[in-house]
This record gives C-alpha cells, sequence and structure tokens, in this order.
C-alpha cells in the first residue's frame, strides 16, 4: 500500500491563501527547489507549499507572490519579464503572462509529478515527470499533450535548445533525445547507472548533466558519446548544473557545494558557498551574477562570479519551543539553543537577549508583564531564569536536578514549574525560592496551567492529567480518556478547559476539570499547543504545520491553510486577529486577521466556477456508502480513500471527466472498523473528509 502524509491532503486549494506570513527566517523559510533569472535584476524562485517569490532588484528584496495552490513546486521557467511557468507535484502546471502578479493552473491531462518546465519561445514548451512522463505545449501552456517516450523512469530535467532539438534525464542513467520537438524521443548512453538530476546545453552539441554521487557528464557532440568528468565532489547529489557559455558553469547540490568551471569542466574548483544546507538550484544572468537556492529557503547571491556568495535570507534556524506576548508589540520566544529572542514591534525584528551555552536550551517562557518573566529548560541543576527587567538581565535560581518543560505564574509571586519524572515545583516568592509539591505520578509532565491560587492542571506522557484545588498540597490524577502523550493545557475559567496532544488528540471539559471528553479532531498530527484568547475564539498549533482554529468554544475546530510543513510548538494570540506560532528551524509565523483563509476576489475570473466534495452519506456507514463531488470544469480528477495511518486503502477514481455533479459509491466489506479518510483532487482543488466504518 502507497504511505501518505494526510495532512497534506487537509486544506482546499482554490485560489485561496491564508494570512499567515513568515517573521522569521525572511523572506520565507520552505524549502526552494528552482530559481530563474531573466536578467541580473529580475528573477523567480519556487518551492514546497505553492511558494512562488520574485525579485525586481537582484534579491535584495524577495515578494510573495499568490500561486494559487498548495501544491510543491519542482520548477520554474521563465522567457521574458511577463511570461512564465510553474510545475509540481499532482500535474501541476502554472502559467502567468504578467510576471507573477497572477497565475493560472493549467490542465497537464497527468496526475504525475512534474520536476522540469522549459520553453524555447512563447508558445513552445516542454515538461518531465514520473513514470517516464513528457508534455508538450504549443500554444504557451494552455493546452499540454502527452508525447511518448517509452521510458518509464523519473525525468528529472529536460532542456531544448531549440524547437526542435531536446534531451531530458532522470533516475538510472536515463538520456533521452529528440531532434523532432518530443514527436520522438530516443535514449542515449549515458554509461551511469546514477539519478541525473540536471541537463544544461549551450548550444545544439555542448551539455552537460550532473546527479548523484557527484557524478558530471558532458557530451559534445550532442548526446551521442557522454564522458564522465572528474567533479572532485564527495556530495552525494549533484542537483543543478547552469552554463553561460561553452567554458563558463557552476554546479551545486548537497553539503551546500559549488563547483565552478573555466574550461568547460576539465577541471571543477569548489567555491565557498557560506549557506549550511543543500542547494537544489543555481540560475546565473552573466558571468558575474548568480542565484542558488536550496533547503530551508536558503538563498545566496554572487555579483562577482562566485568568489563570494552572500546570504539573502535571515540567519536564526534555531529550533524555538515557547512564545509569549504581553501586548500586540512586545514578546519573548525560546530556543532549544539556549537563546531566549525578544521583540518590540511585533515580531517585525527580533533581537537575541539572552545566549548562554551552559544552558541545554529552553522549553517555556511565560511574563506576567512588561518587565517581569521566568524561563525554564535545561538550565543547569535544574535552574529557573527570572528577569525583572523585560530580558535585558536575567538572574538564575536553583531548584533541583530535573529538567523543567513549563512554568506558569498567576501573579507576580505565586507559581509552578512541571517536569521529568512527574516533578512539580512551586514558588511563593517569585521564582527565588522552590519547594517540590508531590504530583502522585512519574509521567513526564509537559504543560502547566493554573485558573487561580488554588485550581491547577498539568498534563504530560501517557494520557496523564493531575489536578489541585488546594494550590498544589494535593494533587489527584484525573481519566483523561486517551492514552496518547499529552503536550499542552489551557483554561478560559475556572470550568472550561482544553488539552491537546498527539495523534491529533483534543480533549476538553467543562466542568473544572473534573471530566474530561475527547473531542472529534480534524487531523491525525501530534498537537504541541492550545490557546484561547476568549470563551469563544482559540487555537492549536502541531507538526507538519497544523493549525486548528475554533469560534465556537472548541465545540468544532477548522484547520488553517499553513504557509510551512515545519512542526510548531508554540502558538499566542493577543487578540482575535493577531497571533504568532513558532517552531522548527526559527520558523515564527504571524496573523493579523486570526488566520482566516478567504479568497482573493481579484483571482477569482481564472478559476474553475466550482468545485466540491460532499460528506458521504451515510455516515455512519456498514459496509458502503456514497461519495458525492462537483467538477466546476472538465479535468484529471483523483478520488483515494486512506486510513488514519495514511494508507491508500482504495483507488475510487482515476481519469479525465468532463464537469459535472457524481456519485461514487465505495464498498468497504473488506475494511475493519475505524475512521478512514477521502480524497478528491483535480487540478488545484483538493479536499479531504472524514467518514467511520461501523460494524
Amino acid at each position: 500500500m502507497k504511505n501518505i502524509l494526510i495532512i497534506l491532503f487537509l486544506f482546499i486549494f482554490t485560489n485561496t491563501y491564508a494570512q499567515w506570513f513568515w517573521q522569521n527566517p525572511l523572506p520565507q523559510g520552505n524549502d526552494l527547489y528552482s530559481v530563474d533569472f531573466i536578467d541580473s535584476n529580475t528573477g523567480w524562485m519556487v518551492g514546497i507549499l505553492g511558494t512562488i517569490c520574485k525579485t525586481p532588484n537582484g534579491g535584495l528584496t524577495w515578494e510573495k507572490q499568490n500561486s494559487g495552490t498548495n501544491d510543491m513546486l519542482r520548477s520554474v521557467n521563465f522567457i521574458n519579464e511577463n511570461l512564465g511557468w510553474a510545475c509540481g507535484k499532482n500535474g501541476t502546471i502554472l502559467r502567468t503572462s504578467n510576471g507573477g502578479s497572477n497565475w493560472t493552473a493549467q490542465n497537464s491531462g497527468t496526475s504525475e509529478e512534474l520536476f522540469s518546465i522549459f520553453f524555447t519561445d512563447e508558445n513552445t514548451g516542454w515538461t518531465s515527470g514520473g513514470s517516464g512522463t513528457i508534455l508538450k505545449s504549443t500554444d504557451g501552456g494552455i493546452n499540454w499533450e502527452t508525447q511518448l517516450t517509452n521510458s518509464n523512469e523519473w525525468l528529472l530535467s529536460i532542456h531544448f535548445e531549440n524547437s526542435n532539438i531536446g534531451w531530458a534525464t532522470g533516475a538510472s542513467g536515463t538520456i533521452l533525445f529528440s531532434t523532432d520537438g518530443g514527436f520522438t524521443w530516443s535514449p542515449q548512453t549515458s554509461g551511469t547507472t546514477e539519478a541525473l538530476y540536471s541537463v544544461n546545453f549551450v548550444n545544439s552539441v555542448v551539455g552537460w548533466t550532473v546527479g548523484s554521487n557527484g557524478i558530471i557528464l558532458k557530451t559534445t557532440d550532442g548526446g551521442v558519446n557522454w564522458l564522465s568528468q572528474t567533479s572532485g565532489s564527495t556530495a552525494i547529489i549533484l542537483s543543478s548544473a547552469h552554463f553561460i557559455d561553452i567554458n563558463t558553469g557552476w554546479v551545486v547540490g548537497a553539503d551546500s557545494i559549488i563547483l565552478f568551471t573555466t574550461d568547460g569542466g576539465n577541471n571543477w574548483q569548489q567555491q565557498s558557498s557560506g549557506a549550511d544546507w543543500p542547494l537544489f538550484s543555481v540560475s546565473f544572468s552573466d558571468a558575474n551574477n548568480g542565484t542558488a537556492v536550496g533547503f530551508l529557503g536558503t538563498i545566496i547571491r554572487t555579483t562577482n562570479g562566485g568568489l563570494n556568495w552572500v546570504s539573502q535570507q535571515s540567519e536564526n534556524t534555531d529550533w524555538l519551543n515557547s512564545i509569549y506576548f504581553i501586548d500586540s508589540n512586545t514578546g519573548w520566544t525560546t530556543s532549544t539553543f539556549s537563546k531566549i529572542l525578544k521583540t518590540t514591534n511585533g515580531g517585525t525584528n527580533w533581537q537575541v537577549i539572552y545566549n548562554d551555552p551552559l544552558v541545554g536550551g529552553f522549553e517555556d517562557i511565560f511574563f506576567i508583564n512588561q518587565n517581569t518573566g521566568w524561563a525554564c529548560g535545561g538550565v543547569p541543576n535544574g535552574g529557573i531564569l527570572k528577569t525583572e527587567d523585560g530580558g535585558t538581565t536575567w538572574t538564575q535560581h536553583q531548584i533541583n536536578n530535573s529538567y523543567l518543560n513549563s512554568i506558569y505564574f498567576s501573579n507576580l509571586t505565586t507559581g509552578w514549574a512541571v517536569g521529568e519524572f512527574g516533578t512539580i515545583v512551586k514558588s511563593s516568592d517569585g521564582g527565588i525560592n522552590w519547594e517540590n509539591q508531590t504530583s502522585g505520578t512519574n509521567e513526564r509532565l509537559v504543560s502547566v496551567h493554573f485558573t487561580e491560587l488554588n485550581n491547577g492542571f498539568a498534563a504530560g506522557t501517557n494520557g496523564i492529567i493531575v489536578r489541585t484545588s488546594n494550590g498544589g498540597i494535593n494533587w489527584e490524577t484525573k481519566a483523561s480518556g486517551t492514552s496518547s502523550d499529552l503536550n499542552s493545557v489551557y483554561f478560559t475559567d475556572q470550568n472550561n478547559g482544553w488539552i491537546v496532544g498527539n495523534a491529533g488528540t483534543i480533549i476538553k471539559t467543562n466542568d473544572g476539570g473534573i471530566n474530561w471528553e475527547v473531542q472529534t479532531s480534524v487531523t491525525s498530527y501530534d498537537l504541541f499547543s492550545v490557546h484561547f484568547i476568549n470563551s469563544n475564539h482559540g487555537w492549536i498549533s502541531g507538526a507538519n504545520g497544523t493549525l486548528l482554529k475554533t469560534t465556537d468554544n472548541g465545540t468544532s475546530w477548522v484547520e488553517q491553510a499553513g504557509i510551512t510543513r515545519f512542526p510548531l510548538y508554540s502558538i499566542f494570540f493577543t487578540d482575535v486577529n493577531t497571533g504568532w506560532a513558532v517552531g522548527a528551524f526559527g520558523t515564527i509565523i504571524k496573523t493579523t486577521n486570526g488566520g482566516v483563509t478567504f479568497v482573493d476576489d481579484d483571482k477569482t475570473a481564472d478559476m474553475p466556477t466550482e468545485f466540491l466534495l460532499y460528506q458521504n452519506y451515510p455516515n455512519p456507514f456498514n459496509p458502503s456508502t456514497t461519495l458525492s463531488f462537483v467538477i466546476g470544469q472538465s479535468s484529471f480528477v483523483s478520488l483515494k480513500i486512506y486510513d488514519v495511518l495514511g494508507n491508500e486503502v482504495a483507488d475510487l477514481v482515476n481519469e479525465f471527466k468532463a464537469a459535472g455533479k457524481y456519485e461514487v459509491e465505495f464498498d468497504a466489506t473488506n475494511l475493519t472498523s475505524g475512521v478512514y479518510f477521502y480524497r478528491l483532487q483535480t487540478g488545484s482543488f483538493n479536499q479531504v473528509k472524514k467518514m467511520i466504518l461501523l460494524r
């Protein structure tokens, strides 16, 4: 069975976008797979989650463009300042005629992942992808026809020197060659079984291809013969090659490597990239000006042919575990690498205010006002740090040898911290002195929250919840209804509270934590943090960039379209509109409208009039149910069923369909009782709904 991460399907990809935006790293932190410059100033880059960014000034600034999709984009190609294309996962092809101000999804007729796209003029172009796929367009990408390749290999790169002569390279050393615009393709002998990730020609006879295990091949006779060149690289993968003439070229790849040649590849020398992560694509507009992009949004730029490369991305990539704001301007976040960062302008700028390598990382931070706050985690000897000047100076107060995971103060003097092996400690003097309390458990306690001085809760591994009604003198275990690890607890008043945890767990109480009820979750991903701003409005963050929101006191949760796939470990809102989430690789994202996803009214004219996936009926069902959907325009349609682990259990529709309404019966006779997901995907529209099989 095919194993798929369910979260990839939990978004509706009409021409919508969520009002979460990057604050760190900048300009953004998603992986970038392709970059293309048409001159020294103007370029575009694309990556995961439909990321498209444009620069008009050589990368001094990058502007995010609305792609209209959350599909991974693998390749981008422009022939002038206005006309360009991008391709990617699920057969996605996008086209723009105004420099990316508007991108329109094109009907590719395939669901194969497309890895490379290349146009020789405003009308004629090709794209290559999985299972030997090559498509050609002769009308500027509006319509695409399949070309016969007689190959089942992934074709990872395609390049045409003119309207007739072109090459495609891919897995298992595959090289295909065409002299008639792709009408027929013939294999060429590469002499290798390594995957070939990039092909680049400077004329009809001289070209290079690069790939796995540092391989570089060159031809001087149009590919009749390919000769291996010595790269001198130990990089596992060389992912992109770009030559500006028969002598001068660059290759980038894993280990942030950049190779450079001035003699056609007879000799390669390594340039210092200054990057920390793998590079996936390189583009030069002339002998001096070039840009390379890669993992975690890496962007590096040279203006002297690669003698010096300069990062165009902010550098903080620490893992951020906790965030806390005292108002819409002033906030703090902590990292696993001993740092505390502060902002005084709503996150526009973040400054490192504490950095001690002796601290084994921070887990939580809490402020009671603008000046007074505490931080805990891997402080030596179980210590807690306290500040009384907004974080300018910090004082360490010793507790014990326990690693502390969460801290909460009810006022300036009274607070609690929880940690490993059931540790609970309390301070009554503002965190100077701490006394141990008996939790009654050896489980790891991950989160603590008090509704007032007496009533408090802590949650942790294996579904543990402990509750006190006397300030911690006594703690009693409460049944959570789950064995999942619990990661965050939050109460809006003395009665209403929520706890979130692994495997999409959400539990709620409305009687002060005496009883807890497991709520229906819209995700199976681990949930790390929950925060409410009032009795109705709350948010949850989790693995794979998961963002959930409720506006009805947690009765229902809606998944928001996120902008990252990195885990988000902490979320915090100061009002119903303004909030932040932080996570892996220095991720800080912000919203100023509550994270609402809305349709861009200016761009809907280019989109299909209607795509709908209805709830199955009956639901729950045994053993069969009917799935209904609407296709707003003729397109390739996929409708599949998955279990809660993401395993594909049924493929109901996998074909091109005309616009209209359809019904499909699903027979689950051979399946066991449980929760299943059904996913409709067509063009840039994806949606998932849940159904329950009850025997």
